[in-house]
This record gives structure tokens, sequence and C-alpha cells, in this order.
């Protein structure tokens, strides 16, 4: 008898609460970089999402600047810092497509970094700019179909202090989807940790010319 309450009043205790993940606290970066045609082909001209337009001319186009564990990432943490102004969203456009990726990246993902928002962004910017983005994909004048560790191998021409292990690169629907590289604290290139390398496998991944 004395068990079975036992039993019972356990069942009655709350589990803990899952830790709250801290503002600066993680490991390193991901660079996300999406390849805005093949991101319009997917989804943004379903949307008629302005990045889309022909005359904004698109190429690798800023994802997100990721926090990262070096198994398993935060996101969406508690922070006293404001969200970026819309101001500061647009002067991001031309690297990010949208300033309502912006914001979306600060809530999930820069609330997580411990910077301001101002600090945020120029980081974002930073470590864009500190990636050589190949040129050949930008003189693409029709779609073509390739492996997509061909666009592993051209970033890693561009940039010879980046190794294998440090960019992974995504599909989706058949379509290359971004490429993302890990960058220290620092914005030094790194390797990446093992939920992260996940390499798409597909040998005719489609990449659409930009617009």
């Amino acid at each position: 008898m004395l068990r079975r309450l036992l039993t019972i009043l356990s069942l009655l205790v709350p589990a803990p609460l899952a830790a709250q993940d801290r503002a600066g606290e993680f490991d390193y970066y991901v660079l996300a970089l999406s390849w805005s045609a093949n991101w319009c082909a997917l989804e943004g001209d379903a949307r008629d999402s302005p990045q889309c337009d022909e005359s904004r001319d698109y190429g690798w186009a800023l994802h997100g600047l990721w926090p990262q564990y070096d198994r398993g990432w935060p996101d969406y943490c508690e922070t006293a810092e404001t969200p970026p102004t819309r101001r500061a969203a647009e002067a991001m456009l031309d690297i990010t497509g949208t300033p309502g990726l912006v914001q979306y990246q600060w809530e999930k993902h820069g609330t997580c970094s411990g910077l301001s928002a101002e600090d945020y962004l120029a980081r974002s910017r930073a470590a864009f700019q500190t990636v050589t983005r190949p040129p050949i994909f930008r003189r693409l004048q029709r779609p073509v179909r390739l492996p997509a560790s061909v666009v592993e191998e051209a970033f890693l021409e561009e940039n010879p202090d980046l190794s294998p292990d440090g960019i992974t690169v995504t599909c989706r629907e058949g379509h290359i989807q971004e490429v993302r590289i890990c960058l220290t604290r620092e914005l030094e290139f790194r390797v990446c940790g093992s939920d992260v390398r996940r390499d798409c496998a597909l040998t005719d991944a489609l990449m659409t010319p930009p617009r």
C-alpha cells in the first residue's frame, strides 16, 4: 500500500523544466547562405516576395548567422535587448532580401548572440563578407543540374582557409538550398559540429540562374 502511494505521489510531482538557453552562451556560429533564385522558385515566387524581383539581382543571400553549441543550438533566448528597427532591417536588404527575414533571424538567433540588435546585424554582415562567394554561379544563363559536392568544392577553392569539415551544402526538393559555413566567435573558419555536417548527397541538384 505504501509503495503504491509513493508511486502515485511521484506522478504528481511536476517534471523539471528544460534549461533556458542563455544569451551569449554558445560555442561558434553557423553562417547560412541561400541561393536566392532557388528559394524564389521553391517559395518566394508564391509569396510574391520582392526578393524575387529581377531588378534585385541576388546570388547567395544571407539567410542568417546562427549561434551554435558544439552539439545542438540555442534559439529564442531571453534578452533585454530591443529588436532591430525597421530602418536597421532595411539597411540589410542588399544582402538579405527582405526586412521580415532580418526581424525573424533576430528573434530566433540574434537574441542568443549576447549582442545588441545593432551589433548582431553588424556581425552578420561581417560574417557574410568573410566568405568569398564563387563568381561562377552568378554566370549561369540557364538552369543546370550538378552534384551538390560541386558547390562545396567551388567554395573551398575560393576560400583556401576553409576545410571540407567546415562547410555543408543542403538541398530541398531537388534544388541546392543553402551553404552553411562554420565560424568561430571571432569569425574565423572552423570545423562544424557533427550535427551540422549533413551534406546533400544529390548528384543532379538544380541550380537556377540568378535574377
